[in-house]
């Protein structure tokens, strides 16, 4: 028996564009609870995602398919597409509706070695053949419930494939296309939805008010932050930062930017899983840097440092998924100025260790000047124009040119110059 919702309060409407990631599923996950309590009509999620992380992905479905309030997924607008963990989402919703010029599919599970892909040798092939019959047999179970082809949507998995609309509509993957939202409330007017508990719901789109929900200002932090391009941006910009005040005590404001940056990029990365041999490979490349400085390594050291950096910064995150993996391009691009920023911040740092003393007690050392008297147990020398009570092993004659080797409380040792 349908159940007319004239009596909810409209429908409620979030947008998802980006990468399917732990504070996406937060935000879809609260967005549904929120729905359920003001009992709206309706929920719906306009979809624009590259993929993401299968255990977001998991999440938000097991909270979809629980849901008291129907779910309607949108891949709009036009360009968009409900790709790899996207393409899971949509064939999970209640409704699922594509708009003109966009796609679906290339949902194919990637096993990874510290993020990349891997495929050969028997071990690795019967991993992949696990894990992908694991999510076939997951989509099975949710295009079944929610009538949908199931041969279809498994070549999304096995083979990769994508859909347009036109073709996820023909292969009854989704339940209709529309042109934009307008055409969409007009089409889920009336519409009889069976929820995934079996129940079936009457919609009343038409006329109804939707809300928007929204991200909160914490959520829209933590979704910036954790980008992994940003995070690894912030970190090594932070480590440049901290490095240069350690270098350079007094300056303060790098420190304090450097150890803000430092922490926001830990933060960002707390959210993502992390590779240790990655970050193990980053902490050999600043042993390496260091190294090539102190030992000169002719730049071998060097080089080898870069490579571990970038290799480092590459498999950082765990995940083969290439929309939520730190990119080749922001590898190099990061790796080469941190390695050249932080060459020449080590090199100014060991010559300034290197470098003479010129203040204080110890500046006096090596400085010249003459004897004022004679100069032996006691005396009196003058030197930087200014006169110093001094002391000789050796007696040197008034006027005689001589050369500070000591100090002592405030009294030089001094040594005669042959003229």
């Amino acid at each position: 028996m349908a159940i007319p919702l004239s009596a909810w309060a409209g429908g409620a409407r979030v947008d998802i564009n980006g990468a399917i990631d732990p504070i996406t599923s937060e935000f879809l996950i609260r967005s549904i609870d929120r729905a359920e309590a003001e009992k709206a009509g309706f929920l719906l999620i306009r979809l624009n995602t590259p993929g993401g992380f299968a255990s977001s992905m998991e999440d938000i479905i097991s909270r979809m398919l629980a849901s008291k309030v129907p779910v309607i997924v949108y891949v709009a607008p036009g360009g968009a597409k409900a790709a790899s963990a996207g393409f899971f989402i949509l064939l999970a919703a209640d409704v699922a509706v594509m708009a003109p010029g966009t796609n679906t599919g290339a949902a194919h599970p990637l096993m990874a070695i510290g993020g990349f892909p891997i495929d050969g040798g028997e071990a690795g092939k019967t991993l992949t053949e696990k894990v992908t019959s694991n999510a076939k047999a997951f989509l099975r179970s949710i295009a079944s419930k929610r009538n949908r082809n199931i041969e279809e949507a498994e070549k999304g998995v096995v083979e990769s494939k994508s859909f347009t609309d036109n073709e996820a509509l023909e292969k009854h993957l989704v339940d209709f296309v529309a042109r934009d939202e307008a055409e969409l409330l007009q089409r889920l007017e009336g519409y009889k939805v069976r929820m995934f508990s079996g129940e079936e719901k009457t919609l009343k789109t038409l006329g109804e008010p939707i809300t928007d929900y929204e991200m909160t200002t914490r959520e829209k932090f933590l979704s910036l932050i954790s980008q992994p391009n940003l995070a690894l941006l912030l970190g090594v910009g932070g480590l440049i930062l901290l490095y240069f005040e350690f270098s350079n005590p007094g300056f303060v404001a790098p420190g304090v930017i450097g150890g803000i940056c430092l922490l926001l990029s830990i933060l960002g990365f707390s959210f993502l899983p992390i590779n240790y041999v990655g970050v193990l490979l980053i902490l050999l490349a600043i042993g390496l840097f260091i190294a090539e400085v102190k030992v000169q390594g002719f730049g071998i050291l060097g080089f080898g440092g870069v490579v571990s950096m970038v290799i480092g910064t590459l498999i950082l995150i765990d995940t083969p998924d290439p929309a939520v993996r730190i990119g080749l391009a922001t590898a190099i691009g990061v790796s080469l100025p941190f390695a050249v920023i932080f060459l020449i911040l080590l090199v100014a740092l060991l010559k300034s260790m290197s470098q003479k003393v010129v203040t204080g007690d110890k500046g006096m050392v090596g400085l010249v000047g003459v004897a004022d008297s004679d100069v032996h147990k006691g005396g009196r020398v003058r030197v930087r124009g200014e006169y110093w009570a001094a002391r000789s092993d050796a007696l040197i004659k008034a006027g005689s040119t001589v050369r500070v080797v000591g100090i002592e409380n405030l009294t030089l040792t001094v040594e005669a110059l042959s003229e």
